[in-house]
């Protein structure tokens, strides 16, 4: 009779441990779209079976376990913040490329080759109203165009630093939900697999923010540092990061130079240089790196001031060095009236450190300043070229004059053989800006590609990590079945010894 009842008391432990199985299954089933969510198994534990001793076997339900695989997790993580800077490269620079028109229909391109032509009329025409006329008016749309791209690069620097602040916001908050599920964690909700999903969901949410190494600590919490050394979140303290924007030093080559964006760690560290990956490291790339190679920082004026100087420069040199053609010939002594500058753009004040003041060019706002002298008249354009020179003492002539030297050298800009014509003595005016436009898209096509091959290496590591701590349905329906037939094949067990144990009930009580 006590094997009967030993047997009944089996058979109830393991219906027991089979809906505990059942359970965990189910609860798989329910969460296999649930982001973070790793698989749950319950592993059946064989009881002692010593029939000596009284302990008659049987099965009973363990701990429940989890698939989840950390190198696989952090495999994820890792590779979404490769995809996070990616995308944002993809982002920042097709935002970047749009500012610059390679196609000569508009834009500083399309202004400059009507300038060159302009020049050319000019000298066909020395002393043309119409066409010194159309020189001014060309010369105002080059530098409203000079303006314009001054203008749109500084839109994007400005959205850049609204992003900025926006993802550092984005990453505070979600240090904040972890915070909360540490403490959660902590006051007992360790092994809750809700808990643990949310937990991996938000790592894996901050990936595609920044780059950053999580530990899980022996109580369960997890920590997250920033670039491995830059604590964001330990137990149940978190430490926020903050954004700001700091203008270069006054004694730096160009001190009005737009100013460079910084992340400072909590404890008021600047961990800009460090921070690299993700969307942040992207970002802090475009403001700080990419947007002052044209628009200029504390040691370089930035190649579309550089471009917008020495333009202005070298026809305001080239219209000075000759004489307006309606002046007097000099039959009276005097000299004839030499010609006027075309370009103005910003200067900015510098006092000396023994006090002196003085004033030059702003080297970094020429662009978005260039604009043409507002006094001059087309009158005051010089064409003529030659040297001034005494004959006889009276009168004063041009010897070696030219009616058009001007304009011929100015059309000679459009296709420059002197290194005086073109940017930095190596290249023309048209083909440097060619190249500021064809860097940003060679910058482009090649984030591009990156995030084309980003895509593919992240979802392959989610298909592994899948593989590994994944939720397969047919898998579960599989072992759902079995333990459906066990558990069918125990109940008929227990009628089986149910109904043994009232025969002999019966037998033994007639």
């Amino acid at each position: 009779m006590s094997n009967l009842l030993s047997s009944l008391g089996n058979s109830a432990v393991a219906l027991d441990a089979y809906d505990q199985v059942l359970a965990v299954m189910q609860n798989n089933v329910a969460n296999a779209s649930t982001p973070g969510y790793a698989k749950q198994s319950l592993p059946l534990e064989a009881m002692p079976l010593d029939l000596a001793l009284g302990s008659s076997g049987g099965v009973r339900a363990g701990k429940v376990q989890s698939a989840r695989d950390e190198f696989a997790e952090q495999a994820v993580r890792r590779q979404t913040v490769e995809l996070g800077q990616a995308q944002q490269n993809v982002n920042s620079l097709t935002a970047l490329q749009s500012q610059f028109d390679v196609s000569g229909t508009a834009g500083i391109s399309n202004a400059l080759n009507n300038l060159f032509q302009s020049f050319s009329a000019w000298g066909q025409a020395p002393s043309d109203t119409t066409a010194r006329k159309n020189v001014i008016d060309r010369a105002k749309a080059v530098a409203s165009s000079f303006q314009q791209a001054a203008a749109g690069l500084a839109n994007v620097a400005q959205d850049t630093e609204g992003q900025l602040q926006q993802t550092v916001s984005q990453v505070n908050q979600l240090v904040g939900k972890l915070q909360g599920y540490n403490t959660e964690i902590l006051q007992g909700a360790r092994n809750d697999p809700s808990i643990d999903a949310q937990v991996n969901s938000t790592l894996e949410q901050l990936s595609q923010y920044a780059g950053f190494t999580a530990t899980h600590q022996a109580d369960g919490s997890v920590s997250v540092m920033l670039n491995g050394e830059t604590p964001l979140l330990v137990g149940d303290q978190s430490y926020a990061l903050s954004y700001g924007l700091r203008g270069p030093n006054a004694t730096s080559p160009y001190p009005d130079a737009p100013p460079s964006a910084h992340i400072y760690a909590s404890d008021g560290r600047d961990i800009t240089s460090k921070t690299t990956g993700g969307q942040l490291g992207a970002l802090l790339n475009v403001h700080n790196h990419v947007l002052p190679s044209y628009l200029g920082d504390a040691t370089h004026p930035g190649d579309l001031n550089t471009m917008a100087q020495q333009f202005a420069d070298r026809v305001n040199e080239l219209l000075t060095s000759g004489y307006v053609t309606d002046h007097s010939d000099g039959s009276d002594g005097s000299m004839p009236q030499s010609g006027v500058p075309l370009f103005q753009y910003a200067t900015t004040t510098t006092t000396a450190s023994d006090g002196t003041v003085s004033q030059g060019p702003d080297y970094t706002r020429v662009a978005q300043s260039l604009a043409v002298n507002p006094a001059v008249t087309q009158d005051q354009l010089a064409a003529i070229t030659g040297n001034p020179t005494p004959v006889d003492t009276q009168p004063v002539t041009l010897t070696q004059e030219v009616s058009n030297g001007v304009p011929l050298a100015l059309s000679n800009l459009a296709k420059p053989t002197d290194p005086n014509d073109m940017v930095n003595g190596t290249t023309s005016f048209s083909a440097f800006y060619g190249g500021m436009a064809a860097r940003v898209g060679s910058a482009l096509n090649d984030a591009t590609n990156q995030l084309q091959a980003q895509q593919s290496t992240v979802a392959q590591a989610k298909d592994l990590r899948q593989q590994i701590s994944g939720v397969s349905l047919d898998e579960e329906a599989t072992v759902m079945i079995q333990f459906q037939r066990a558990y069918e094949a125990n109940a008929r067990l227990i009628t089986v010894l149910d109904q043994l144990t009232q025969d002999i009930i019966n037998i033994l009580h007639p």
